[in-house]
């Protein structure tokens, strides 16, 4: 599957654009690709996140079964 893919400018400190080249070129990659991939894992964590969080929170709306049973009255004869 083919993905479209859009430009963007930035405007980066000088010094932050050179630390950048420093980074992506023992990866042999552009900073442009190094920011792209660091920006997909970001979203892709998110997402993973999010999902969890629905997840966890329809669990807690459920209700878990923890077999509690009501103590006994002092009525109530002990059992032996």
């Amino acid at each position: 599957m083919r993905t479209l893919k859009a430009n963007i400018t930035l405007k980066l400190d000088v010094e932050l654009l050179r630390e950048g080249r420093i980074l992506a070129a023992p990866e042999g990659t552009s900073v442009s690709a190094l920011l792209a991939t660091k920006l997909e894992r970001m979203v892709r964590e998110r997402k993973a996140y999010d999902r969890s969080k629905r997840r966890a929170l329809a669990r807690l709306g459920e209700g878990f079964d923890l077999n509690w049973k009501s103590p006994r009255s002092p009525d109530q004869p002990r059992e032996r």
